[in-house]
């Protein structure tokens, strides 16, 4: 696929078989190092945009860096918290995988780096050619490459110019990604593991 939303989808032989979002500034408000349950607000369209996702047998899941942790200016039970009102909102999703590191502690999983990625494939039991991440900055495009799926960009305020002409596919908001991703068949009953 590339920007050109006119791009044919990806072929049934190379489905989606998940995805993994990026959690603040995609699925949620970006509120900075957010240990607030109460401050969650999904972005619009998020719900619908997961909830046809599953509907066709797509798994989901979360890849999030939580530097304040690593900062000291929240808790590893704060993350929990806000990650369990997210699940609430707008899950049950497949797999969560959380960075606590401040950046310069040198982890491997960190976004950009492939790790969280990895890490959720491996959860899912899905090769990563068969995943897609979503998210709003480059470093999520970046780990997506990096360990070998695929990333769209959904590019919010805070979304720099160099990153949006640097993604191989960009879409205006989640239900354009959703959209890119689905193969071209109905919806199927219940959800595949």
């Amino acid at each position: 696929m590339n920007k050109n939303p006119t791009a044919p989808r990806t072929p049934a032989d190379h489905r989606i078989r998940a995805v993994l979002f990026d959690r603040d500034g995609t699925l949620v408000e970006d509120v900075p190092y957010n240990g607030d349950p109460e401050k969650v607000r999904p972005v619009p369209g998020a719900r619908e945009a997961l909830e046809r996702l599953r509907s066709h047998g797509v798994r989901t899941g979360v890849v999030t860096n939580q530097s304040g942790v690593g900062r000291g200016l929240i808790g590893h039970a704060d993350v929990r918290r806000v990650n369990e009102r997210v699940d609430e909102l707008l899950g049950p999703f497949d797999v969560w995988a959380v960075c606590p590191h401040a950046p310069d502690d040198g982890c491997t999983c960190r976004k950009p780096r492939p790790g969280l990625v990895l890490w959720a494939a491996g959860r899912l039991c899905t090769p990563p050619d068969r995943i897609a991440v979503v998210g709003d900055i480059g470093a999520d495009v970046e780990a997506a490459r990096r360990a070998g799926a695929h990333g769209i960009l959904v590019p919010t305020p805070v979304t720099r110019p160099e990153e949006i002409t640097a993604a191989p596919r960009v879409a205006e908001n989640l239900a354009a990604a959703v959209r890119r991703l689905l193969p071209e068949q109905p919806a199927v009953a219940g959800r595949h593991g």
